[in-house]
């Protein structure tokens, strides 16, 4: 049997995949030097501490960059082509790859965070224009 790319069931992210089954945006900070970052780790980038922890993220970001699929990736990924994938810029810092809801958020948008629900597995973030 083939693993399915979403199988996520490493300690290390387990926590932002609760707090994504809760609607919530969440990315580490370390208590050593403040500073936030994402993708998961077990130790700070910045200066190498192990004094980990979450924190919510504001949801906010601004497209750093972003480009437009036209093929269809994975039977696992329900995603009609074409749809676009970007790097967005969180207002804390860290930059999380992901998808744009709206083809109209180009670089330098204001965008903020949703949610794509996935059969049987947390949903993932997914960034749109600015609402409120």
């Amino acid at each position: 049997m083939v693993e399915s790319v979403f199988d996520w069931d490493d300690p290390t992210t387990a926590y932002f995949w609760e707090a994504a089954r809760r609607g919530q945006l969440v990315i580490q900070r370390c208590g050593a030097c403040r500073q936030y970052q994402f993708y998961p780790r077990l130790f700070c980038l910045a200066c190498d501490s192990d004094d980990i922890g979450w924190v919510a993220a504001s949801g906010r970001a601004t497209v750093y960059s972003q480009t437009t699929v036209h093929l269809r990736s994975s039977p696992e990924v329900d995603l009609d082509s074409p749809y676009v994938v970007a790097v967005v810029e969180l207002e804390e810092g860290p930059r999380l790859l992901t998808n744009l809801t709206e083809k109209d958020c180009l670089i330098g948008s204001s965008v903020q965070v949703g949610w794509r629900p996935r059969r049987g597995q947390a949903p993932v973030p997914v960034f749109g224009p600015v609402t409120s």
